[in-house]
This record gives structure tokens, sequence and C-alpha cells, in this order.
């Protein structure tokens, strides 16, 4: 992934226009996609009971677009506040497929600033085992904060 001030000034330029949040989330999945030669970028609204996919970017639509906040690894996001990194999805029982070949994943949750709830999520997955470092996760983990400044989440949740 490129230096986090390019990806950051790209995901705030889409978020100043104004229009179909759809749209926005399409652009700034395909946007951290590209940045970062990722397979798969996704964004989810959270609510209490569910969580549901806004938009991606990747090969193909998630398997399963809408599941309980409860489950998978963006589940586990939610429960814990915090990002969520496996190296190898197929050791670990918590993983709800996105796409068949999925080797490795990291959720970063989207936290309301001022309630400090989690409101969404970015997903982002590869099919290669441990393909995200440290830098990867200080990005993404940025974006997500832009994310949360914008109040993109929470207005018009799943």
């Amino acid at each position: 992934m490129p230096e986090s001030s390019g990806i950051l000034k790209r995901v705030g330029e889409i978020l100043s226009i104004r229009g179909d949040r759809v749209g926005a989330a399409r652009r700034i999945a395909a946007a951290i996609r590209e940045a970062g030669g990722y397979r798969w970028v996704g964004l989810y609204d959270v609510t209490p009971e569910e969580i549901g996919v806004v938009a991606g970017s990747g090969p193909s639509a998630p398997a399963v677009p809408r599941f309980p906040a409860s489950q998978g690894l963006c589940g586990a996001s939610v429960r814990s506040g915090t990002t969520v990194v496996v190296g190898d999805v197929t050791q670990d029982p918590r993983y709800l497929t996105t796409l068949g070949t999925t080797r490795s994943e990291i959720v970063v949750p989207v936290l309301d600033p001022e309630r400090r709830q989690v409101v969404g999520l970015l997903d982002v997955e590869s099919d290669l085992p441990d393909a995200f470092g440290a830098e990867d996760q200080g990005r993404l983990e940025a974006c997500a904060a832009a994310l949360a400044y914008a109040r993109f989440f929470g207005s018009s949740s799943a």
C-alpha cells in the first residue's frame, strides 16, 4: 500500500462528494483495494443485530452479504472493538466465507467518535496466507478513522 497520506487523501476526496452512499462506498473500497493491491475490500454497516455489506470491490460479491452481528471475524471485531487479523482463515472456525479462496483477512472496526461504539467495518481479504502486516493494519485503521470522522456509518445503517 502506498504512503498513508495518499490513500487518506483519496478517501477524503470521495467522502467530500455529496450523493449516493453506496456509490461512495464502492469508490472507497476500490481505492483501498487498488492502493493496497488487495483482492477484496468491503465496507459493512453494523447494528446491534446485524452486519451487512454496503459495497465492496473485488472479483465477486461476498457469499454472505448479511449475517448476525455475533458471527464471523467481523463479529469478533464488533465484540472487541479492535482490529482482527487472521493469517490463515482455514484454521479459524470463526471465518465466514466471502470468497472461497481467501486465506487471510483483516477486519478494522469503525467507531462512532462520540459513543465509541462500532458502527461500521472495513474488511480486507487476500488469497495469500499472512498477507497483512503492521503497515497494512496502520493504514487501514487510518482509513477507518477517516470514515468515522466523516460519519460515513451510523446515520443510515443496515
